[in-house]
């Protein structure tokens, strides 16, 4: 829970234990008296649900036979980030909202079943898999976020020999960075990580491809590459004042609570967010538990239009979140001494739809207003790694790689791509889950295409996915 404590009284300690994770885990007869409700169904709707199709009456039966190793072995089977996917994923749109006892009484918590499981794993350090017989095939991975360690652990499976290339100073991308430690503590990301790096991958971090390492030479020395970068920072407003000291970047601020000393640099600070997706939303709850005074959230459209998940803003205002919609920063209004003071707003109605379908906010002649704040957090998106995607010499359309939706290759047909660096211009939603499968089914891809063969559950139609992501 996080603590009561607030003003100048909080302490670093009572900050550290805001940013525990929330919610615990299940107690075991709590795990078994749950997973004896599941009807196990034949041709099970959740399955279906689930993007990387985790065979969950499976899992859950063994849970209640006691056989946790063996539960958290199927999960993570289907999906090489179950036990981060059972802490994040919009399951009340997915494997919980597809569940047969919805029409009855109360969807089966396949989530934290699913959690309960790999918590077992976790605790008891069990490696789940090996890796193959060498086949004599090497791959590249660029990226070692989910979609790259996912292709990664299968490729491995299959005896290829894999290097993961990584920017940063530890894998695991997303999940190890930018997800708040409450929901998300960094440990479960990087068991994740080594359970990948135990099947012979050689992980090279702070190696940037482009930087450190040549896209060209990469291309030159393996007989395969999988493109699975994440996105990078959030971009300007565009607006005076994005100078000012106490402007910050929502993906780097987030970063900073889970690879920084935490301090009390936010106690009794008023934010104002800009943004409503679940960057924003983390960027926000964060802020609380910093210890600001008052956080508001402000979006230029409406709740109905914001892309955040409703777990996460239901999250967001039990924090005590303020939300102002129809609401647009013009201005960042700064003190004597540069530091961020005032913003200043004005107020918009909704006009007609946009390219993305949703109702384009209109400016109101003569609203504006300020509202006095000590730190601005822009959340409004995620610019794209469009030079390294160029470096590879792919097609793309605005940082958008292009790519056969039957098998990720793109125009370079040494180069397959899954997650971030595909999603958009009408190519599926970006889910850490989806990010995931498409990991996977790039290994399978390039698995094909230099052996000429794959079992059948490996086929795999990408549109299909997208339509159930």
């Amino acid at each position: 829970m996080m603590s009561n404590v607030i003003g100048s009284f909080i302490s670093v300690e009572d900050i550290k234990r805001n940013f525990a994770e929330v919610k615990p885990d299940l107690k075991p007869k709590e795990a078994l008296d749950e997973s004896n409700r599941c009807l196990y169904c034949y041709d099970a709707p959740c399955i279906k649900a689930c993007p990387t199709s985790i065979n969950i009456p499976s899992f859950i039966k063994k849970i209640a036979s006691g056989n946790l190793k063996g539960a958290a072995r199927v999960i993570m089977e289907a999906n090489p980030i179950g036990a981060t996917c059972s802490r994040v994923c919009p399951t009340e749109e997915l494997c919980e909202g597809a569940c047969v006892l919805n029409e009855a009484s109360m969807p089966i918590m396949i989530g934290d079943l699913q959690r309960h499981a790999t918590n077992w794993a976790i605790r008891n350090d069990a490696q789940l898999f090996t890796a193959g017989e060498a086949n004599g095939k090497t791959v590249a991975v660029i990226g070692g976020g989910p979609a790259g360690l996912s292709a990664a652990r299968e490729l491995a499976r299959m005896g290829y020999a894999v290097t993961v290339f990584e920017a940063k100073d530890k894998a695991g991308g997303l999940d190890t960075y930018g997800i708040v430690s409450f929901r998300l503590p960094q440990e479960i990301a990087l068991w994740e990580v080594e359970q990948v790096a135990r099947l012979g991958v050689e992980i090279c971090t702070n190696a940037a491809v482009g930087k450190d390492v040549a896209a060209d030479d990469i291309l030159q020395s393996y007989d395969a590459v999988v493109l699975a970068v994440g996105m990078a920072n959030v971009p300007m407003l565009g607006i005076e004042g994005e100078e000012l000291q106490g402007v910050y970047d929502a993906i780097q601020f987030v970063e900073d609570t889970k690879t920084k000393p935490l301090s009390k640099d936010f106690v009794g600070k008023r934010v104002a967010v800009i943004g409503a997706g679940n960057t924003a939303i983390d960027a926000a709850t964060c802020s609380v538990r910093l210890g600001a005074a008052n956080v508001k959230m402000l979006y230029r459209r409406t709740q109905a239009e914001m892309s955040a998940y409703e777990f996460e803003y239901e999250f967001a205002k039990q924090d005590g979140v303020e939300f102002r919609w129809l609401t647009q920063p013009v201005r960042i209004i700064g003190d004597e001494s540069g530091s961020v003071k005032r913003l200043e707003c004005i107020r918009m109605e909704l006009g007609e739809p946009d390219a993305s379908g949703r109702r384009r906010p209109v400016p109101i002649a003569g609203s504006a207003f300020t509202i006095e704040v000590d730190a601005v957090i822009k959340a409004i998106g995620q610019t794209r790694h469009t030079r390294l995607i160029e470096a590879f010499g792919l097609e793309h359309n605005r940082g958008v790689v292009k790519i056969d939706e039957q098998t990720l290759q793109t125009s370079n047909p040494k180069v397959f791509a899954a997650g971030d660096v595909i999603f958009g211009d009408g190519q599926g939603e970006a889910m850490v889950v989806s990010a995931a499968e498409q990991g996977k089914q790039a290994a399978y891809a390039i698995h094909r295409k230099l052996f000429a063969t794959v079992s059948e559950s490996a086929s795999f139609h990408f549109s299909e996915i997208m339509k159930e992501a």
